[in-house]
């Protein structure tokens, strides 16, 4: 596989990652086309490996969605700016603090963007709560499980 078909899927894979965040876009179903994507051309066992396990996670996120609560942004009462803060500090925080990071930042940025929204530590965290009951818990399950994908397809890529 060429290096700009590898840059392609990637580019692709973080379509994906983004549209998580977003409600309405398959995000999880452009991450796992990324991967088939890029096993059809690749052919390496590595490759088929990932895709094998990235439909394993893929529908086990599927059967956990009836399980967490329903996305209902508007009812969090945060900005979906807020949202979308979250979302990609979550995407960094997970390459730069591998796995754990991805959470962490996905938290950590609602807080500090309510925070200043709201002016006080107290206020800052009840949001996150509010947050997490409407939207933040089946956004971070969707957003971690395409993070580990794309970390899987990034560790084969450049180690397989």
């Amino acid at each position: 596989m060429s290096v700009w078909q590898l840059v392609a899927v990637g580019l692709v894979m973080l379509l994906g990652l983004v549209g998580v965040l977003v409600p309405g876009v398959p995000g999880q179903a452009i991450v796992w086309a990324a991967v088939l994507w890029w096993a059809l051309t690749d052919m390496a066992p590595a490759a088929w490996g990932v895709l094998i396990g990235a439909t394993a996670l893929m529908l086990l996120n599927q059967a956990l969605k009836p399980v967490l609560p329903p996305r209902r942004p508007g009812e969090s009462g945060a900005p979906r700016r807020t949202l979308m803060i979250g979302g990609v500090a979550g995407i960094v925080g997970f390459f730069v603090v591998p796995v754990v990071g991805g959470i962490l930042g996905y938290v950590g940025a609602i807080f500090g963007a309510e925070r200043l929204r709201l002016g006080s530590r107290g206020a800052g965290w009840a949001s996150v709560r509010s947050v997490m009951r409407a939207t933040g818990y089946a956004v971070l399950v969707e957003l971690f499980c395409c993070l580990l994908v794309a970390g899987a397809w990034l560790g084969a890529v450049l180690w397989g």
